[in-house]
């Protein structure tokens, strides 16, 4: 029996995120999942609605063999030809399962470096500047086992953080979009944090089920060289393969000048050096999602904990664009509840948000089921 949540999530996806419309091509790019009915349901909800669906199945075990082989014309080709098959598409949702988060730790650096900088990059950039998108997870025993929950248990999760009310979120969104487009300078403080840049004149996005699955940030970006202080993250972070521990960092006009972590320094810094962006940053934003309540190494969850922040190494979106280039985008989260620490956050001298919750009257809806 077809579980009705499937096609709640397809129709979300569907018809809220990426608002499909006859004639439109739609880009199904699907990554070790269990089973394939939500990619069935979206390829048939999609025809139904006179898109033209067409699907990728891929495998991490498959793109480490590819990784640890690969040489620079094998990863420009197929940079090229994914570059192709996007510009074909008005549309592309991606679905990402997991049976092993660590498939790629033992893949060289080096290789890495190839792939991202003459295959991801490029096709990204087409993707989310020049395409309607949007990117989720799927329900998987290991994503279960990283959220420390039951399968049962975590699949009820999911679904109902993933097929939240979307349209309300955006409303409770509005009144912190329009207070940080009046702001300049952020003030964040707390354990091991005291960091200042500015905002000014950087375009604000809400984000409410549109870009991610599932959803509930606001983010801009910080004037390129404003950055100045010093940050320490309490949310380890899964990227490349590798887990991160305790990361730090310390600024200097924009710069990440000092960067640690308790458990892979060098190959923290090997990654900050990829090229000139990746040590300065690309986007700034608070997590609003007050049914996410902890880390479970996945970003996609992670960054939009209520009472979080994440603040991004490397690449800008365009939407809300610093100038800042980088084939590097790495959201690395700071929760702020007085379970993890708390902290605070001011707007040009003004304390907005202590402890995670919102302190103004019109941003009181942000703090509903914190």
């Amino acid at each position: 029996m077809q579980d009705p949540r499937i096609d709640k999530l397809a129709a979300t996806l569907l018809d809220h995120s990426c608002q499909i419309k006859p004639d439109e091509n739609v880009l199904i790019d699907a990554y070790d999942l269990p089973e394939p009915a939500l990619v069935c349901r979206l390829v048939e909800m999609a025809a139904d609605r006179g898109a033209r669906p067409f699907v990728n199945w891929k495998s991490n075990a498959v793109l480490r063999s590819l990784f640890r082989t690969a040489t620079l014309e094998g990863m420009q080709l197929a940079g090229e030809f994914d570059i192709a098959q996007m510009k074909k598409m008005q549309a592309y949702i991606a679905i990402r399962g997991t049976a092993n988060s660590s498939e790629l730790s033992d893949v060289p650096a080096e290789k890495i470096d190839l792939y991202q900088q003459h295959w991801w990059k490029p096709v990204t950039d087409i993707r989310v500047n020049h395409s309607k998108w949007v990117v989720l997870r799927y329900p998987t025993p290991a994503m279960a086992q990283s959220a420390k929950m039951s399968t049962p248990a975590f699949e009820d999760f999911f679904f109902d953080v993933c097929t939240a009310n979307y349209s309300q979120m955006e409303k409770n969104q509005e009144p912190l979009k329009r207070l940080m487009e009046q702001t300049d300078e952020v003030h964040i403080t707390g354990p091991g944090t005291d960091l200042t840049f500015s905002i000014k004149n950087i375009p604000v996005i809400p984000c409410n089920g549109r870009r991610n699955i599932p959803d509930g940030e606001v983010f801009t970006a910080p004037v390129r060289d404003s950055v100045n202080g010093k940050i320490s993250y309490n949310t380890s972070s899964l990227y490349q393969g590798t887990v991160f521990d305790g990361i730090s960092f310390e600024f200097a006009n924009g710069k990440i000048v000092k960067a640690d972590c308790n458990n892979e320094p060098v190959r923290l810094n090997g990654i900050l050096d990829s090229d000139e962006g990746a040590r300065f940053i690309g986007e700034w934003s608070l997590g609003c999602n007050n049914a996410i309540k902890h880390p479970m190494l996945d970003t996609l969850f992670d960054e939009k904990i209520g009472g979080s922040l994440h603040l991004t190494p490397g690449q800008a979106y365009e939407t809300a664009d610093n100038g800042n280039r980088s084939r590097v985008h790495w959201d690395l989260v700071l929760i702020q509840t007085p379970e993890y620490g708390g902290g605070e956050i001011h707007f040009d001298g003004k304390l907005i948000r202590k402890d995670g919750r919102f302190l103004p009257d019109d941003l009181q809806p942000l703090n509903e089921g914190l």
